[in-house]
């Protein structure tokens, strides 16, 4: 399977005072607002890279496991997956993921081994060159 996904930005003024948006192919994201406040002050609404890092990233590695999990025979009833991206000195360093799990009748650790495989072959990680963090939880009903 091959494509192509697009989405572009446009930023008008100074580095933090300007202010852009962001729109995505799908229109999904359509003029969606970024700037420096809401991307190193958390000032006014609006988005910023680090977060749409983290939604991509986590979506990513969700769909990922759900594959991974169907190949080895199970479905997930619910993967709640939450990341949080860290940002230092110009740099992401770090991502972690939190999963929570409910996948009847597999044991904890095969749900783990699965978790890690799927976090390494997720697209996103391999596009990502930071430490990337997984935490699983498999619940049970």
């Amino acid at each position: 399977m091959k494509f192509t996904r697009k989405a572009s930005a446009e930023w008008k003024g100074s580095g933090k005072d300007g202010k852009g948006n962001l729109t995505t192919g799908s229109k999904v994201l359509e003029k969606t607002s970024y700037s420096f406040h809401t991307r190193f002050e958390d000032g006014e609404k609006g988005t910023n890279p680090e977060e749409l890092v983290g939604a991509a990233h986590a979506g990513c590695f969700a769909m990922q496991l759900s594959f991974l999990l169907n190949e080895e025979g199970f479905t997930a009833t619910t993967l709640q997956v939450d990341a949080s991206v860290d940002f230092q000195d110009g740099a992401i360093t770090k991502i972690r993921l939190n999963l929570e799990g409910v996948v009847p009748n597999i044991e904890s650790t095969q749900f783990n081994e699965i978790a890690q495989k799927a976090k390494e072959v997720c697209p996103i990680s391999k596009l990502l060159s930071t430490e990337i963090e997984l935490n699983v939880l498999l619940k049970t009903l």
